[in-house]
């Protein structure tokens, strides 16, 4: 990872690697190795993915931010125009279904890259974890 001095430096590093689906310490790997499966390990720098647990963030996240505004724009639209039900099924059902799949894969490369650059872990299971991947000393996300 570049050096990161500022938090400013450390959210655009995030934005930049997360977004692009690259690797969030070298920047040049990809993240990804299908639509939204990350790759187990960055084909440049060796990054061992295993630390990344997005988890639901990036459901979530698609579902607040886009969904909800966009459900609020066809109730509009069918309190003002009363279109019949044809008009939402080829024009709000689409625009429903896109707006909620395209930004996942952006969403979860940003918590992803968000996790490494913040070296992010469930309080209280280092030990654990590190049992469960041989590791002996603290947890290291560059092995």
């Amino acid at each position: 990872m570049p050096p990161v001095q500022h938090s400013n430096d450390k959210l655009r590093w995030i934005i930049e690697t997360g977004w692009r689906g690259l690797c969030p310490r070298c920047g040049k790997g990809h993240m990804f190795k299908s639509w939204l499966k990350v790759s187990d390990t960055c084909e440049c720098c060796g990054l061992d993915y295993r630390f990344a647990a997005p988890d639901d963030g990036p459901a979530f996240f698609s579902l607040c931010l886009i969904a909800l505004p966009l459900i609020f724009v066809v109730v509009w639209i069918q309190v003002a125009y009363n279109p019949p039900i044809w008009v939402h099924l080829v024009t709000s059902v689409p625009i429903m279904v896109a707006g909620c799949l395209l930004p996942l894969r952006p969403i979860k490369g940003w918590l992803v890259a968000s996790q490494y650059v913040n070296r992010s872990q469930e309080a209280g299971t280092e030990r654990l974890w590190n049992q469960l991947h041989g590791r002996t000393k603290g947890s290291n996300f560059d092995d």
